[in-house]
Protein backbone atom coordinates (compact mmCIF):
# COMPACT_ATOMS: atom_id res chain seq x y z
CA UNK A 1 0.00 0.00 0.00
CA UNK A 2 1.16 3.88 -0.81
CA UNK A 3 0.90 6.27 1.52
CA UNK A 4 -2.32 7.69 0.35
CA UNK A 5 -4.12 4.22 0.78
CA UNK A 6 -2.46 4.06 4.24
CA UNK A 7 -3.97 7.60 5.27
CA UNK A 8 -6.99 6.49 3.84
CA UNK A 9 -7.26 2.91 5.51
CA UNK A 10 -5.95 4.94 9.06
CA UNK A 11 -9.02 7.95 8.65
CA UNK A 12 -11.60 5.11 7.50
CA UNK A 13 -10.72 3.16 11.04
CA UNK A 14 -11.04 6.24 12.91
CA UNK A 15 -14.19 7.34 11.28
CA UNK A 16 -15.83 3.53 12.10
CA UNK A 17 -14.76 4.02 15.82
CA UNK A 18 -15.86 7.59 16.21
CA UNK A 19 -19.28 6.83 14.18
CA UNK A 20 -19.76 3.86 17.06
CA UNK A 21 -19.14 5.26 19.89
CA UNK A 22 -21.10 8.62 19.07
CA UNK A 23 -24.07 6.49 17.63
CA UNK A 24 -24.85 5.33 21.21
CA UNK A 25 -23.95 8.46 23.18
CA UNK A 26 -26.20 7.54 25.64
CA UNK A 27 -24.19 4.78 26.62
CA UNK A 28 -20.75 6.25 26.03
CA UNK A 29 -20.57 9.78 26.97
CA UNK A 30 -23.87 10.62 28.78
CA UNK A 31 -22.88 8.04 31.56
CA UNK A 32 -19.18 9.62 32.34
CA UNK A 33 -21.32 13.50 32.49
CA UNK A 34 -24.09 12.38 34.78
CA UNK A 35 -21.33 10.35 37.40
CA UNK A 36 -18.77 13.35 36.86
CA UNK A 37 -21.97 15.37 38.04
CA UNK A 38 -22.81 13.66 41.26
CA UNK A 39 -19.02 14.01 42.39
CA UNK A 40 -19.19 17.38 41.71
CA UNK A 41 -22.31 18.14 43.85
CA UNK A 42 -21.29 15.02 46.57
CA UNK A 43 -17.83 15.31 46.76
CA UNK A 44 -17.11 19.43 45.79
CA UNK A 45 -20.29 21.22 46.76
CA UNK A 46 -21.79 19.18 49.81
CA UNK A 47 -18.42 18.02 51.42
CA UNK A 48 -16.01 20.45 49.71
CA UNK A 49 -18.05 22.98 51.59
CA UNK A 50 -16.88 21.29 54.99
CA UNK A 51 -12.99 20.57 53.89
CA UNK A 52 -12.30 23.94 52.93
CA UNK A 53 -8.98 24.53 51.14
CA UNK A 54 -6.80 21.95 50.18
CA UNK A 55 -2.78 23.46 49.56
CA UNK A 56 -4.43 26.70 49.53
CA UNK A 57 -7.26 25.94 46.89
CA UNK A 58 -11.09 25.16 47.10
CA UNK A 59 -11.70 21.57 47.36
CA UNK A 60 -14.14 21.69 44.70
CA UNK A 61 -11.78 23.70 42.40
CA UNK A 62 -8.72 20.95 43.85
CA UNK A 63 -10.68 17.54 42.79
CA UNK A 64 -11.73 19.24 39.32
CA UNK A 65 -8.74 18.36 37.15
CA UNK A 66 -8.55 14.75 38.72
CA UNK A 67 -12.45 13.93 37.96
CA UNK A 68 -11.62 15.02 34.45
CA UNK A 69 -8.51 13.08 34.03
CA UNK A 70 -10.48 10.03 35.33
CA UNK A 71 -12.99 10.16 32.97
CA UNK A 72 -10.47 10.73 30.24
CA UNK A 73 -8.53 7.06 31.57
CA UNK A 74 -11.52 5.12 32.16
CA UNK A 75 -13.50 6.04 28.74
CA UNK A 76 -10.43 6.18 26.68
CA UNK A 77 -9.61 2.50 28.20
CA UNK A 78 -13.15 0.69 27.95
CA UNK A 79 -13.78 2.14 23.95
CA UNK A 80 -10.87 0.19 23.01
CA UNK A 81 -10.63 -2.90 24.81
CA UNK A 82 -14.71 -3.37 23.77
CA UNK A 83 -14.30 -2.12 20.52
CA UNK A 84 -11.08 -4.95 19.66
CA UNK A 85 -13.25 -7.29 21.79
CA UNK A 86 -16.49 -7.17 19.61
CA UNK A 87 -14.33 -6.75 16.46
CA UNK A 88 -13.06 -10.31 17.63
CA UNK A 89 -16.46 -11.28 18.77
CA UNK A 90 -17.98 -10.51 15.79
CA UNK A 91 -15.16 -11.73 13.23
CA UNK A 92 -14.83 -8.62 11.46
CA UNK A 93 -11.31 -8.66 12.86
CA UNK A 94 -10.55 -10.83 9.75
CA UNK A 95 -11.53 -8.71 7.65
CA UNK A 96 -8.79 -6.58 8.50
CA UNK A 97 -6.19 -8.97 9.20
CA UNK A 98 -6.41 -10.41 5.55
CA UNK A 99 -6.64 -6.95 4.34
CA UNK A 100 -3.16 -5.61 2.98
CA UNK A 101 -3.52 -2.90 6.21
CA UNK A 102 -0.37 -2.85 8.32
CA UNK A 103 -0.51 -3.66 11.77
CA UNK A 104 0.55 -0.61 12.97
CA UNK A 105 -2.06 1.21 11.25
CA UNK A 106 -4.88 -1.34 12.45
CA UNK A 107 -3.45 -0.39 15.85
CA UNK A 108 -3.40 3.65 15.27
CA UNK A 109 -7.25 3.30 14.06
CA UNK A 110 -8.53 2.06 17.17
CA UNK A 111 -5.85 3.99 19.90
CA UNK A 112 -6.68 7.02 18.03
CA UNK A 113 -10.86 6.43 17.92
CA UNK A 114 -10.32 5.49 21.78
CA UNK A 115 -8.44 8.31 22.55
CA UNK A 116 -11.06 10.77 20.46
CA UNK A 117 -13.42 9.65 22.82
CA UNK A 118 -11.37 10.01 25.94
CA UNK A 119 -10.61 14.01 24.76
CA UNK A 120 -14.88 14.21 24.36
CA UNK A 121 -15.43 12.69 27.01
CA UNK A 122 -12.84 14.69 29.35
CA UNK A 123 -13.81 18.33 27.44
CA UNK A 124 -17.96 17.48 28.45
CA UNK A 125 -16.63 17.15 31.91
CA UNK A 126 -14.69 20.15 32.20
CA UNK A 127 -17.96 21.88 31.11
CA UNK A 128 -19.65 20.33 33.74
CA UNK A 129 -16.94 21.84 36.14
CA UNK A 130 -17.83 25.03 35.28
CA UNK A 131 -21.00 24.81 36.65
CA UNK A 132 -19.70 24.17 40.15
CA UNK A 133 -16.34 26.10 39.94
CA UNK A 134 -13.86 28.33 38.36
CA UNK A 135 -11.06 26.85 36.64
CA UNK A 136 -8.46 28.96 34.98
CA UNK A 137 -5.94 27.14 32.86
CA UNK A 138 -2.37 27.83 34.39
CA UNK A 139 -0.58 26.05 31.53
CA UNK A 140 -2.45 24.67 28.50
CA UNK A 141 0.67 23.04 26.92
CA UNK A 142 1.27 20.88 29.61
CA UNK A 143 -2.83 20.15 30.07
CA UNK A 144 -3.51 19.90 27.05
CA UNK A 145 -0.17 17.25 25.82
CA UNK A 146 -0.98 15.68 29.42
CA UNK A 147 -4.26 14.73 28.93
CA UNK A 148 -3.53 13.88 25.58
CA UNK A 149 -0.82 11.15 26.69
CA UNK A 150 -2.81 10.07 29.71
CA UNK A 151 -5.55 8.71 26.81
CA UNK A 152 -2.93 7.37 24.48
CA UNK A 153 -0.98 5.39 27.38
CA UNK A 154 -4.68 3.90 28.75
CA UNK A 155 -6.18 3.33 24.47
CA UNK A 156 -2.64 1.08 24.27
CA UNK A 157 -3.87 -0.59 27.65
CA UNK A 158 -7.12 -1.59 26.57
CA UNK A 159 -5.92 -2.30 23.04
CA UNK A 160 -3.33 -5.33 25.00
CA UNK A 161 -6.55 -6.36 27.26
CA UNK A 162 -8.73 -6.57 24.33
CA UNK A 163 -5.91 -8.79 22.91
CA UNK A 164 -5.93 -11.26 25.38
CA UNK A 165 -9.73 -11.14 26.55
CA UNK A 166 -11.44 -14.31 25.28
CA UNK A 167 -14.89 -13.62 26.94
CA UNK A 168 -16.77 -10.41 27.73
CA UNK A 169 -16.20 -10.77 31.30
CA UNK A 170 -12.49 -10.18 30.87
CA UNK A 171 -13.13 -7.11 29.32
CA UNK A 172 -14.59 -5.77 32.89
CA UNK A 173 -11.73 -7.48 35.02
CA UNK A 174 -8.87 -5.18 34.84
CA UNK A 175 -10.96 -2.39 34.90
CA UNK A 176 -12.69 -3.42 37.81
CA UNK A 177 -10.16 -4.60 39.74
CA UNK A 178 -6.93 -2.83 38.86
CA UNK A 179 -7.69 0.16 37.03
CA UNK A 180 -10.83 1.81 39.39
CA UNK A 181 -8.73 1.00 42.32
CA UNK A 182 -5.83 2.55 40.87
CA UNK A 183 -7.51 5.78 39.82
CA UNK A 184 -9.29 6.04 43.21
CA UNK A 185 -5.83 6.47 44.61
CA UNK A 186 -3.89 8.30 42.64
CA UNK A 187 -4.62 11.65 44.06
CA UNK A 188 -8.27 12.39 42.73
CA UNK A 189 -9.55 13.38 45.81
CA UNK A 190 -6.46 14.31 48.11
CA UNK A 191 -2.87 15.57 48.23
CA UNK A 192 -0.16 12.52 48.64
CA UNK A 193 1.62 14.57 51.58
CA UNK A 194 -1.86 14.27 53.37
CA UNK A 195 -0.65 10.58 53.13
CA UNK A 196 1.53 8.16 56.24
CA UNK A 197 5.31 7.64 54.78
CA UNK A 198 4.16 4.36 53.91
CA UNK A 199 1.41 5.03 51.99
CA UNK A 200 2.88 8.05 50.05
CA UNK A 201 5.92 5.88 49.28
CA UNK A 202 3.56 3.69 47.80
CA UNK A 203 1.65 5.64 46.03
CA UNK A 204 4.42 7.33 44.05
CA UNK A 205 4.35 3.47 42.39
CA UNK A 206 1.02 4.42 41.39
CA UNK A 207 1.04 5.72 37.34
CA UNK A 208 -2.25 7.53 37.51
CA UNK A 209 -0.87 9.68 40.04
CA UNK A 210 1.78 11.20 37.87
CA UNK A 211 -0.93 11.83 35.42
CA UNK A 212 -3.61 13.11 37.58
CA UNK A 213 -0.58 15.65 39.63
CA UNK A 214 0.66 16.60 35.93
CA UNK A 215 -2.66 17.34 34.36
CA UNK A 216 -3.19 19.50 37.95
CA UNK A 217 -0.43 21.30 37.66
CA UNK A 218 -1.46 22.31 34.15
CA UNK A 219 -4.72 23.55 35.10
CA UNK A 220 -4.49 25.07 38.94
CA UNK A 221 -0.12 25.72 38.73
CA UNK A 222 0.20 22.70 41.96
CA UNK A 223 1.41 19.41 41.78
CA UNK A 224 2.61 16.69 44.15
CA UNK A 225 5.02 14.92 41.91
CA UNK A 226 7.92 16.87 39.83
CA UNK A 227 5.93 17.72 36.23
CA UNK A 228 9.43 16.26 34.45
CA UNK A 229 9.51 13.04 36.31
CA UNK A 230 5.78 13.01 35.55
CA UNK A 231 5.77 13.43 31.78
CA UNK A 232 9.09 10.91 31.36
CA UNK A 233 7.11 7.91 32.98
CA UNK A 234 4.38 8.48 31.19
CA UNK A 235 6.25 8.98 27.81
CA UNK A 236 8.35 5.48 29.19
CA UNK A 237 4.81 3.47 29.34
CA UNK A 238 3.19 4.77 26.15
CA UNK A 239 6.80 3.32 24.32
CA UNK A 240 6.74 -0.12 26.63
CA UNK A 241 2.90 -0.88 25.47
CA UNK A 242 3.51 0.37 22.13
CA UNK A 243 5.83 -2.10 21.38
CA UNK A 244 4.25 -4.92 23.15
CA UNK A 245 0.59 -4.17 21.42
CA UNK A 246 2.97 -4.62 17.90
CA UNK A 247 4.41 -7.53 18.92
CA UNK A 248 1.02 -8.89 20.13
CA UNK A 249 -0.76 -7.89 16.98
CA UNK A 250 2.12 -8.84 15.03
CA UNK A 251 2.28 -12.55 16.57
CA UNK A 252 -2.10 -12.55 16.30
CA UNK A 253 -2.06 -13.61 20.17
CA UNK A 254 -6.01 -13.67 20.97
CA UNK A 255 -6.68 -13.49 16.99
CA UNK A 256 -4.92 -16.33 15.29
CA UNK A 257 -4.22 -18.69 18.41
Amino acid sequence: MNLKQNWVAFQTLITKEVTRFLRVWTQTILPSAITMALYFIIFGHLMGSRIGTLNGIPYIQYIAPGLIMMSVITNAYSNVTSSFFLAKFQRSIEELLVSPTPNYLILGGFVMGAVLRGLIVGIVVTLISALFTDLTVHHFLIMALVVFLAALLFSLAGFINGIFAKKFDDIAIIPTFILTPLTYLGGVFYSVSMLPPIWRTLSYFNPILYMVNAFRYGVLGVSDVNIGLALAIITGMIIVLLVLALYLLDKGVGIRT
